[in-house]
């Protein structure tokens, strides 16, 4: 991952906050036991390196909604980790990869039939005990509350990438829930 930094962009109106979160999910192969999220600065800054539309005014929404969705992230692929007795009973986050211009075949297959498209993926690989098992995240708009008409929906589809283990598990939480996943 490239280093984000934390001095202002040469772009930039007014001071951003430089307070990083510490998040819940533990992290893999680093001396600290969290991932922690960027702060405003360097949300910002990344954006303006990815050539996105940033505004300063934005970030101090921006950033707790990033910080709420991953963590929302995590706690489905703890669901799909469930299945999954380990001596170590504890899975961790090794890496993770935005990939928002790559379409997963199921967000195309599902757009066929009407669907949105995702406006963003992520492919997360989790640490379970030395192996390496990578999960897909497709980030979708969700559906507007009529009672909060000013409140944010999203819905993300997790689920294990496709492997021989990967399709087991889809089968097996298929079954579990009673819909294919």
């Amino acid at each position: 991952m490239p280093k984000i930094s934390q001095e202002s962009h040469a772009d930039q109106k007014m001071p951003l906050d430089q307070h990083r979160e510490i998040s819940t999910i533990p992290r893999a192969n680093s001396d600290q036991q969290l991932w922690i999220y960027p702060s405003e600065q360097m949300f910002f800054n990344a954006m303006k390196r990815k050539n996105w539309s940033a505004d300063e005014k934005d970030m101090s929404v921006v950033v707790p909604i990033h910080n709420a969705v991953n963590e929302m992230a995590w706690r489905k692929i703890l669901e799909w980790e469930g299945m999954h007795d380990t001596e170590c009973n504890q899975p961790k986050l090794l890496k993770f990869e935005g990939r928002p211009k790559d379409i997963t075949p199921k967000a195309r297959i599902r757009s066929w039939f009407g669907y949105t498209l995702p406006f963003d993926r992520h492919d997360w690989v989790v640490d379970r005990c030395g192996e390496k098992v990578t999960y897909i995240i497709d980030f979708y708009s969700g559906k507007q509350d009529p009672n909060k008409p000013m409140s944010l929906s999203f819905y993300l589809d997790v689920r294990p990438a496709v492997s021989p283990s990967g399709i087991w598990d889809r089968i097996k939480m298929s079954l579990k829930k009673g819909e294919i996943v």
